[in-house]
């Protein structure tokens, strides 16, 4: 790719991040609608397991969810910079939009119609989350132990109220156990071959 290209390139990282920061609200599960439109259907930078797996890694990593996928998506595309440049451009509208309200949320706020709107908007999100777990379920979930795991997850968080990063981390461990034992039955399976032959 020439120097040329490459900035154009890095226009359109920042911006399609930015009209993405820009046009959603609810945090970086509320975006995954919107980031599917434009990275798998407008721009196709990247597949519908691909953004899974980064929202997966995103939600395991310290950070912003939303910051960490725009810096997954732009290094695959550019590299470091890339990275850079699209985290940039999806926390550029917040940045600019709190700094405008920072002085005036708290006096407006009380006005019952900033409060209805508000309702309205935490009501469009919820359609929006829910929205996306069905996806992720549709994706992620493909035999009994998958829905056993979520269910135990489920439980684990809301009746018992272990932090979210533990199940993370236990989830982790298991996916890297499951792919050892996945490997080595694989081995045992291509020695077995060999040796009939």
């Amino acid at each position: 790719m020439n120097k040329e290209n490459k900035v154009v390139k890095l226009f359109d990282l920042f911006f399609t991040f930015a009209r993405v920061g820009l046009f959603t609200f609810g945090g970086g599960l509320a975006m995954m609608p919107m980031l599917q439109k434009e990275l798998i259907d407008k721009k196709h930078w990247i597949t519908e397991e691909d953004i899974i797996d980064y929202y997966a890694v995103g939600q395991s990593t310290p950070g912003i969810i939303a910051v960490n996928v725009a810096t997954f998506v732009g290094y695959r595309q550019l590299g470091v910079f890339g990275g850079i440049i699209a985290s940039l451009g999806i926390i550029f509208p917040s940045i600019v939009i709190i700094m405008l309200l920072a002085g005036t949320i708290n006096s407006i706020s009380e006005y019952p119609k900033v409060q209805s709107a508000l309702k309205g908007i935490n009501v469009a999100v919820a359609a929006l989350l829910t929205s996306v777990i069905i996806k992720f379920a549709k994706k992620t979930i493909k035999n009994i132990w998958n829905v056993l795991f979520m269910l135990i997850a489920f439980v684990c968080i809301f009746v018992f109220k272990v932090p979210s990063f533990i199940i993370i981390l236990v989830a982790l461990v298991l996916g890297c156990l499951n792919v050892l034992r996945i490997q080595k039955r694989d081995q045992k399976l291509v020695q077995n071959e060999e040796e009939t032959k």
